[in-house]
């Protein structure tokens, strides 16, 4: 089910204007990276990275909060300095964001963003998975869920 699912990772609160999400985005992938927190989540559900976008304060121009971490089983024990959170959506629109990382994903979600009146999203929680695909180069593949109504 991948409408609704927990997840344990690192957060931080950005915005999409300015560029100041490249900015945040950029230094929590590299710290998820170096000091390498996958390994802290316990109840891990499996090795596929997680970027979760929720929190929004009004649509993709406002603030949200950014959740990069693993799916698990449990919200029972979350690490110091971790992020909990449960992930509901009523449906969601799957995009494979497809070629070299991370302008792939740059790219699908200009597309997003230029239908964003026609797709009724929701802006509850919106995500990414980072699977074994998604480290190939330019034939790098990475899936986008949008929360629709």
């Amino acid at each position: 089910m991948m409408e609704n699912f927990k997840i344990i990772g690192i957060s931080v609160q950005t915005t999409n204007q300015n560029n100041q999400a490249a900015a945040d985005l950029g230094q929590l992938w590299a710290r998820f990276y170096q000091e390498e927190i996958g390994k802290l989540i316990p109840s891990k559900e499996s090795d596929d990275v997680y970027a979760i976008y929720t929190d929004y304060e009004s649509d993709y121009t406002g603030k949200y909060t950014t959740i990069i971490g693993h799916r698990v089983s449990t919200l029972d024990i979350i690490p110091d300095g971790l992020t909990g959170r449960e992930v509901k959506n009523e449906k969601l629109l799957r995009y494979i964001a497809k070629g070299e990382m991370p302008n792939a994903v740059v790219e699908t979600w200009k597309e997003i963003w230029a239908n964003d009146i026609a797709l009724y999203r929701t802006y509850h929680a919106d995500f990414e998975v980072y699977g074994k695909k998604s480290q190939q180069g330019v034939d790098s593949e990475v899936e986008i869920y949008i929360g629709v109504r």
